[in-house]
């Protein structure tokens, strides 16, 4: 890629339009496969949080799988065991086990 930025360098000014195709192209195309999907990713783990009920399974940051016991604002209270439970911050839930499994199916 630097070699053709050094070619394109090279030219005369008339092709001076080429090099600016190329970057703009170049954009649309992280653009296409890496910043809008990760966008819509983050919008739906968003989401999921957001609608987090009593009864729901989650996985948090540390890979525990639990269930939901109660819901705050910023906090979850999970049970991670018969009697064992643990109190987080909301934005530690990375995964839905539920859609995790329907991704493995398909």
């Amino acid at each position: 890629m630097f070699t053709m930025l050094q070619a394109a360098a090279q030219q005369p000014q008339s092709a001076g339009w080429t090099f600016w195709l190329m970057i703009g192209g170049m954009i649309l195309i992280m653009w296409l496969f890496m910043w809008r999907p990760e966008s819509k990713r983050r919008k739906q783990m968003q989401e999921f949080i957001a609608n987090l009920k009593k009864g729901d399974k989650i996985i948090t940051a540390g890979g525990i799988h639990a269930v939901v016991k109660e819901v705050k604002e910023t906090t979850l209270l999970i049970e991670v065991d018969s009697n064992v439970t643990l109190r987080i911050e909301k934005n530690m839930v990375v995964a839905d086990p539920s859609a995790q499994q329907a991704e493995e199916k398909k």
